[in-house]
């Protein structure tokens, strides 16, 4: 059936076209549709193929580029790629799939309309199905969290870190009270993982480069504070380099707290399960994630961890027609000795797999066979703030200079289309030619704030 739609030569989109549905614009979801797109232009052109993707934004944000816009190293815009431009043989839906009813091969979604239509959720129906919403924070019952922290997984969060953090200092420059200066200047980062180690890094290199514009706030006046449960941080580097970085962050007089966790960040403090108690008006949580809710809302196979049960060929075990990898997906690890390994849930995998899951999807519609997917992992490259990092690839240990180096080439090579290359590449190149520009457009945040101001309502409360 699915080969005879193809072939079938009909106008924009035929009443038998094969409709691709692709959940999420993420890694796996923008660059599975990008190979989609290139593998089917013919039968994009003839309407026999159409690709629908379905993603809360409009963009795809290049995750390891947060902490650089976060220390103001890159600009935001050049962190996320647009997908329209980038899809343009793809029709973009911007809104949020509540559930997946495979079995009908039917997905309820919401849109940014739903809510003024009033007409409730849509469906969609589709022929092939790629499941790829990635992941949320995950986040536990500790009291003050939900209203005090801030997380570390968009580029929003990444730039209101950044507002907020210039913020404080100016709060700690202005006021004369000791308590709200010292609860200023103390920043507490929850998570041990590539999320909170490169975000804290970037961030108190930029505040103490920042210090030198501040009368009477200096670096040493500043408490930053890395709380970690395991007993190692940067797992991904290995062991030696974990052991570095630590060595490292506390000679920059970073309390590096192991084996500690976070019992409540109630009323902007800080209490943590060794006794120690921080007033702090600064709590960023990258503890984790977890998969995305639509998982749990559909009728495919999950794992313990509520994760896709897939095969090698990126197909959802025990289904046809039914795709994933990525933070969804729970892909069989072939290159690895034991048999019950799994392909670590990160961006170096995400890419590569789909590529994969792309080209497979083109084979299924033209009843060629699939193929495994199979990639050792290289190792893993961390940035520490500007000229420091850590790195462990190809079983060679670099640390300092070297190792920020890597991580740069590394991920300019990696971050899609040559226009945002182009564009990290320039602004590396003037940031290493001039100062960094330090600061705050926290009213971003409230952009009409000024005009309800003046029209006589209050000024809103920000996140001081």
């Amino acid at each position: 059936m699915v080969k005879a739609a193809i072939s079938r030569g009909t106008t924009p989109v035929s009443p038998d076209s094969v409709r691709i549905l692709v959940v999420g614009g993420g890694y796996v979801g923008m660059y599975t549709a990008l190979r989609l797109q290139r593998k089917l232009k013919r039968e994009l052109k003839r309407g026999e193929v159409e690709i629908v993707v379905i993603t809360p934004d409009p963009y795809m944000t290049y995750q390891p580029f947060l902490p650089e816009a976060a220390a103001g190293s890159i600009s935001p815009r050049h962190v996320v790629v647009p997908l329209r431009r980038v899809l343009d043989k793809c029709r973009i839906v911007i809104g949020e799939v509540a559930s997946v009813d495979h079995a009908k091969r039917t997905a309820t979604f919401t849109t940014l309309a739903t809510a003024e239509e009033g007409t409730g959720a849509v469906q969609i129906a589709y022929d092939e199905l790629v499941l790829a919403p990635g992941s949320i924070a995950r986040t536990l019952p500790i009291p003050g969290l939900a209203e005090y922290a801030i997380g570390f997984k968009t580029v929003e969060e990444a730039i209101g870190l950044r507002n907020h953090v210039i913020e404080q200092m100016d709060i700690a420059s202005s006021t004369r009270d000791p308590a709200i200066r010292d609860a200023a200047l103390t920043f507490v980062f929850v998570g041990g993982g590539y999320a909170g180690v490169e975000a804290l890094g970037e961030l108190e290199d930029m505040a103490r480069y920042a210090t030198r514009y501040y009368h009477n706030v200096k670096a040493e006046d500043m408490k930053w504070i890395l709380v970690e449960a395991a007993g190692r941080i940067l797992p991904e580097v290995g062991e030696d380099m974990g052991k570095y970085t630590v060595r490292e962050l506390r000679r920059r007089n970073i309390d590096v707290r192991l084996e500690t966790r976070l019992d409540s960040c109630e009323d902007r403090v800080a209490v943590l399960d060794d006794g120690a108690r921080f007033p702090t008006r600064t709590v960023v949580w990258t503890a984790g994630v977890k998969p995305h809710p639509v998982l749990a809302a559909s009728d495919l196979p999950l794992n313990d961890r509520g994760r896709l049960k897939c095969t090698a060929r990126l197909t959802v075990d025990g289904t046809t027609h039914a795709w994933a990898a990525g933070d969804a997906a729970a892909v069989p690890d072939v290159t690895s000795d034991r048999p019950d390994a799994e392909c670590a849930p990160n961006a170096q995998h995400a890419v590569r797999q789909a590529k994969v899951l792309g080209d497979n999807i083109v084979a299924s519609l033209r009843e060629q066979p699939l193929t495994d997917y199979t990639h050792k992992y290289v190792g893993s490259v961390a940035s520490l703030g500007l000229h420091k990092g850590v790195a462990h690839v190809y079983g060679r240990k670099l640390k300092g200079y070297p190792a920020w180096f890597m991580h740069r080439v590394y991920h300019l090579s990696r971050v899609p289309t040559i226009n945002r290359k182009s564009r990290v590449l320039a602004e590396w190149t003037l940031s290493g030619l001039f100062k960094r520009e330090i600061v705050s457009l926290g009213s971003l945040e409230h952009p009409r704030a000024e005009f309800e101001l003046a029209a006589g309502g209050e000024r809103p409360k920000g996140s001081t």
